[in-house]
């Protein structure tokens, strides 16, 4: 692999565009070459030129003037030989502190083509500069969030002595030697500043500050001849807890109605129960998991920086033929991206601490949680996809052959199956179309290198790859195709006049099995999967009770509903709701139902189509009362005036009439354009006049320009696709009422599945310009000082 496709697959994408531009250093060197190129297609004016040049050394070799003197930036003059090519300068740091400057002088620009390496080392500079400041701002800020991270430790290691052992509290004079949690095996010391200290002050030794509190608050001293004696003990930090109030994150409704009352009550209790302690460890480690994940992307930033400069130094040497790359790749070197070991440093020290204080000394234990293995892909889950997807077709193909064998399109019993049956395999037909919109989506994210797996808040390992969401679509789509194909008949057993139970049954079987496989409490079928979306969809139902601390975590589950759910895709839940009708109340062994004549049924028919968007709309109101966004309470009425017009459409549907026909189009109307802007230019970014890309945006990560164009049309039809249905295109000669509504819902889930597409590519290069690579993890304490200056 070329080093310019292995540093694009290796960089921290939301940090593109820290790193080194290889690619543009590289196309520099491509002109420089091609000059060269062009100077060999004439070769008499070349020699000739080399004639006068070598003639030209010769004479100034007898008057002394082959040595000459440089001055740079006011520097004292400097004599250099006839081999020397750049002198480079290293100067100090600039005026925001955030890195020195390096410059190189090119000291043959008098050459012919000299002014293309001058060019190179000017650009090249530039990208030096760049790198060193935003990795000096990253370790300035590592390096204040491990002084944070410290002094949560001091809290979480004084609220354990609290709680295993209370007495500790009452005799403050009386000396701890051990404590139960206190690990066994590793006796070093906690964090211990994880820095602590400046950067000035960071080449001390490392043991000098290892020396605060820990558990058993033992206390070491150094003997005249430097080594460690045990003089005794201090007590453990309980002082600290009169300092500090636990922010554990609401995860429950009730912890949610409990924080309420204590706002309204004004108290502010820290009960230091085992309950609670638990959760501040979890958050903890939580937290030092994101650091270290952090401190390592931050060292891979570094090392694949350095082998950057060093490839492109590298190919001028060989296009040039110059014998630059030693002297520029010593500054590279002495600079503080190539000297400094504080990442390294830092990790270490974060290992030793999460290994004493949240794996019990295991540091196989430990080490496995701070570096989860990548996901390897499976060769029989390829297998397997193209195993279901020949079934499917196979499936698909009988269907198609027994249908017109049978001639059921003009069976007297296509009524009863379409008004009965259809509806109940419909619902397995929009998860399926929508498991394999979000398969498509998951590709061409990974293709354009979208990290959706850290926008949608995914635990590193278990995100599924696009082929393990097509294998689940196409596995539940082949048991629906033999489902339908085991349930085709239309013509009732004329002694019975029914059909038979046992078929009539399969489609309630197929519900079950799903239901099954999605609550299986085995770590079967991708648990993880599973359960993050059950999660996440209570999270869902139960808003605003549920804190949105991930707003795309919320995003995730409102996009799996209300595609299902949004426009005329509601006939998915509401055939759920039709399945409790039917099997419930129905006679489903005639095919026959009376659900439109039930009230109750009417009634939910009403409330189902609302729900994803009451949903969203009480989400929005959370988020503006915690965050006083106005955007929020704009994107809570566009929810809102969906409502209307959801019900609107729905009144139409069941009662039909001139007055039902207006409002429904009327609202619809209203609420379509309003989405259809906030669609395109708040969530997709796009129609900015006045960028590079007239009517997108400034960055495209698809590079075909078209694809934005089309995707904006298509929107906007699709946007309309409720229109059907108020003009009263509701059934054709060949397509039945039920099929038609299908189709339509079917459409809206495409849409649906292009929205996140661009709506997470947005979020992305939104990202990408805020440096943004890591979610932001709520710690567990907050000292008093800390909440003065907020």
């Amino acid at each position: 692999m070329k080093f310019g496709k292995e540093i694009a697959s290796q960089m921290v994408h939301e940090w593109q565009e820290a790193y080194m531009n290889y690619t543009n250093l590289k196309q520099i060197l491509k002109e420089i070459l091609h000059f060269k190129q062009r100077k060999k297609d004439h070769p008499l004016v070349v020699n000739s030129q080399s004639t006068l040049m070598r003639k030209g050394s010769l004479y100034t070799a007898f008057s002394g003037l082959t040595r000459r003197y440089n001055t740079f930036r006011g520097s004292p003059r400097r004599q250099t030989n006839e081999d020397e090519v750049i002198l480079v300068t290293a100067g100090q740091q600039q005026e925001d502190g955030l890195g020195g400057y390096c410059q190189t002088m090119f000291l043959m620009s008098t050459d012919e083509g000299g002014e293309y390496e001058v060019e190179f080392f000017k650009r090249l500079d530039d990208e030096l500069n760049k790198v060193l400041k935003f990795y000096r701002k990253k370790v300035e800020q590592v390096m204040k969030e491990a002084e944070q991270l410290n002094r949560q430790m001091d809290a979480i290691i004084a609220f354990r002595i609290r709680v295993e052992n209370p007495i500790a509290g009452s005799e403050g004079s009386e000396c701890l030697k051990t404590s139960s949690v206190a690990s066994p095996v590793n006796e070093r010391a906690r964090l211990d500043a994880i820095s602590g200290v400046k950067i000035s002050e960071r080449n001390s030794s490392v043991d000098e500050n290892l020396g605060t509190i820990t558990e058993d608050a033992r206390i070491n001293k150094k003997s005249d001849e430097g080594k460690a004696i045990h003089v005794g003990y201090r007590t453990a930090p309980l002082e600290v807890l009169d300092h500090v109030k636990i922010n554990v994150t609401c995860e429950t409704p009730m912890s949610t109605l409990k924080s309420i009352l204590m706002t309204l009550n004004l108290k502010s209790d820290n009960s230091f129960s085992k309950n609670e302690l638990k959760k501040v460890e979890e958050q903890m480690k939580q937290a030092f998991i994101i650091f270290y994940q952090k401190l390592g992307l931050l060292r891979s930033y570094c090392f694949l920086n350095l082998l950057a400069f060093s490839k492109i130094m590298k190919k001028y040497e060989k296009i040039t033929s110059r014998s630059a790359s030693k002297a520029y790749m010593k500054m590279v070197d002495n600079s503080y991206l190539g000297s400094s070991d504080e990442i390294t440093k830092l990790m270490e020290r974060v290992e030793d601490t999460f290994i004493k204080h949240f794996s019990n000394g295991n540091r196989r234990k430990g080490m496995i949680t701070l570096r989860p293995k990548a996901k390897r892909e499976r060769h029989r889950i390829t297998y397997f996809l193209g195993f279901f997807s020949g079934c499917n077709l196979a499936l698909v193909l009988a269907i198609i052959v027994l249908t017109h064998a049978r001639d059921l399109l003009k069976s007297e019993g296509r009524g009863k199956y379409m008004e009965n049956i259809f509806p109940l395999y419909s619902l397995f037909g929009f998860i399926v179309l929508h498991m394999l919109m979000y398969a498509a989506d998951i590709y061409f994210w990974r293709h354009y290198r979208i990290n959706h797996s850290f926008i949608f808040g995914f635990k590193p390992g278990t995100e599924l790859s696009y082929r393990e969401v097509a294998l689940l679509g196409s596995g539940l789509a082949m048991l629906t195709l033999a489902g339908v194909l085991s349930n085709l008949d239309m013509e009732m057993d004329p002694r019975t006049q029914s059909f038979k139970a046992l078929t009539e049954l399969v489609p309630l079987g197929l519900v079950l099995v799903v239901l099954l496989v999605a609550f299986c409490p085995f770590n079967i079928i991708y648990r993880s999967s599973r359960f993050f979306l059950i999660k996440c969809t209570m999270h869902c139902i139960l808003a605003p009770l549920y804190k949105v601390e991930q707003k795309f975590r919320h995003q995730l589950c409102e996009t799996n509903s209300k595609t299902l759910m949004s426009n005329r895709s509601v006939q998915a839940f509401r055939s759920l709701e039709f399945y409790v009708c039917y099997y419930g109340w129905g006679d489903f062994r005639t095919r026959s139902n009376r659900c439109r004549d039930s009230k109750i049924y009417v009634s939910f028919y009403f409330i189902i189509a609302a729900i994803p968007y009451w949903i969203r709309f009480l989400q929005c109101l959370r988020r503006l009362f915690e965050e006083k966004d106005s955007m929020q309470g704009l994107n809570g009425l566009k929810y809102l005036s969906t409502i209307v017009a959801v019900v609107m459409r729905t009144a139409y549907d069941i009662r039909s009439g001139l007055t039902w026909k207006i409002m429904a189009a009327a609202s619809s109307s209203i609420t379509t354009i309003g989405s259809i802007y906030w669609d395109i230019v708040i969530d997709w970014g796009l129609l900015l006049r006045k960028s590079r890309n007239p009517w997108l945006r400034e960055k495209l990560p698809v590079p075909n320009k078209r694809v934005y164009f089309a995707a904006i049309v298509l929107n906007v039809l699709l946007r309309f696709a409720w229109m059907q249905s108020v003009l009263g295109f509701r059934e054709t000669q060949f397509l039945h009422r039920t099929a038609m509504s299908a189709i339509f819902a079917c459409l809206e889930i495409i849409r649906r599945g292009i929205w996140n597409f661009f709506r997470l590519e947005n979020e992305h290069l939104n990202n990408v310009g805020k440096y943004t690579a890591f979610k932001s993890v709520p710690l567990p304490f907050s000292y008093d000082d800390e909440s003065k200056d907020a």
